[in-house]
C-alpha cells in the first residue's frame, strides 16, 4: 500500500554541466530548470519505488513547476517529493515537489507518476520501431 505523506529528498552540487547555458534552456551559468525538474522527478520516483514490486516501475505523466530563484555553480541544491494522493486503483500517484539551495526555496509544484509494469511498458514503446 502506497502511504500518503511519504517523503524523499535528492541532493547534489550545481556544476557547469547542470547549468541553463550548458543544456540550452538559457544563456546563463546558473542551475538549469530542466535539471531542477529532473531532480524533483527523481525524488518522486525514488519515493514511490519503495512501495512497488520487482516488475513494477513508474513513469512521470505530469509536472507543473515554478523555478523561482537562481542558484550559482558550486552551491548545493536539494529536491523533495511528498506523496499527496493515490488513485483508487493505485496506478496514479500525486506528489508535492519543492526545491531549495543553501539560501532558501528555489522552486515548487506538483508531479504525477503512473505505476507501470516495466517490461510491458517497454514492449509497447519499442513496438513503435516496427514497420
Amino acid at each position: 500500500m502506497i502511504l500518503i505523506g511519504t517523503k524523499c529528498q535528492i541532493e547534489q552540487t550545481v556544476t557547469d554541466e547542470l547549468t541553463a547555458a550548458t543544456i540550452g534552456s538559457g544563456a546563463l551559468p546558473v542551475f538549469g530548470t530542466p535539471y531542477l525538474c529532473a531532480m524533483m522527478e527523481n525524488a518522486a520516483m525514488t519515493c514511490l519505488q519503495t512501495f512497488l514490486e520487482g516488475e513494477q516501475g513508474s513513469v512521470g505523466t505530469h509536472l507543473d513547476v515554478s523555478h523561482d530563484a537562481p542558484t550559482p555553480i558550486g552551491m548545493t541544491v536539494w529536491a523533495e517529493a511528498e506523496i499527496t494522493a493515490v488513485s483508487e486503483n493505485g496506478k496514479m500517484v500525486d506528489f508535492a515537489v519543492k526545491a531549495w539551495d543553501e539560501k532558501g526555496p528555489i522552486g515548487a509544484g506538483t508531479h504525477t507518476r503512473a505505476v507501470i509494469k516495466s517490461e510491458k511498458f517497454l514492449a509497447k514503446c519499442n513496438a513503435k520501431l516496427e514497420k
